[in-house]
């Protein structure tokens, strides 16, 4: 591997002064929890903008900073696109609302409540009914390494089979899916649909999301090309996943999506 310094990524610049984006530095509880709620919403509007809606289906979660028992999701029966600071929702792991005036998805904290529950480093996570990631995951295949954008996700993830196209709605099945997230990002739940979790932030959890969506996608049309793709071999899918598929990297990206909402949709931080 290259030798990074003090620097955590190699995208970050070596040299001063330049522009670039920093992680976020916060002086209370209070700013933080703001911090990881506006980046919530965003992540749900970004969401909207990828067209992952489904009806109610989808939903997306992170943690308190002070109560990480609690973890703050959007409210049922919201678009992805009206989700906004003061509709969020804060839920337990039994699926008590603790603030909010909305509902929680019953499949969305039958999921999340137990990975968040079995993985304490968990902070975020996410998931919804997608046109390519639904149809992929009914294949039970996981993702090749054939392009660099899989690369990111080579031996950092897994294929689901338990309760495999089960509405999961039941609490045993939220832990058959908590079980799989052990070290690693994201998990394709047969016949179900795609989970990505994050121990760094939503928005890393969110960009994994919308990158393994269109993993999905290239894998479908490489499938329907009759073309047989050529495998990137392990040490090199292994050395692009260390450089484009960390959480900070997910973070990274992700800033390119809150920047544009921020000056779109400022309707979304009230």
């Amino acid at each position: 591997m290259l030798d990074l310094g003090n620097r955590v990524s190699i995208y970050q610049p070596e040299q001063d002064g330049l522009i670039f984006p920093e992680l976020p530095e916060f002086d209370s509880i209070e700013a933080e929890r703001q911090h990881r709620k506006e980046r919530l919403v965003a992540a749900c509007r970004a969401f909207a903008q990828q067209r992952f809606d489904y009806g109610f289906a989808g939903h997306l979660t992170v943690r308190d900073p002070e109560r990480p028992e609690l973890y703050w999701t959007n409210p049922m029966c919201i678009h992805f696109d009206k989700v906004k600071l003061s509709n969020l929702i804060l839920v337990d792991h039994k699926g008590t609302v603790i603030e909010g005036d909305y509902a929680v998805n019953r499949a969305g904290f039958v999921l999340h409540a137990n990975v968040h529950e079995e993985h304490p480093d968990i902070i975020a996570m996410c998931h919804a009914h997608t046109t390519y990631g639904t149809a992929w995951c009914a294949t039970g295949r996981p993702i090749d390494p054939i392009t660099q954008d899989a690369c990111a996700f080579f031996e950092d993830h897994v294929v689901i089979g338990e309760q495999g196209g089960q509405v999961a709605v039941e609490n045993h099945a939220g832990s058959d899916v908590a079980k799989a997230f052990k070290g690693v990002k994201a998990a394709l739940h047969q016949n179900h649909g795609l989970l990505t979790a994050s121990r760094h932030s939503i928005d890393s959890a969110a960009f994994w999301f919308i990158a393994l969506e269109r993993c999905c996608q290239q894998q479908l049309d490489i499938a329907a090309s009759g073309i047989t793709p050529i495998r990137i071999p392990d040490d090199r899918a292994r050395y692009s996943r260390e450089h484009v598929g960390s959480d900070y990297i997910g973070w990274l990206h992700f800033q390119t999506i809150w920047n544009q909402l921020i000056i779109d949709q400022p309707d979304m931080l009230l």
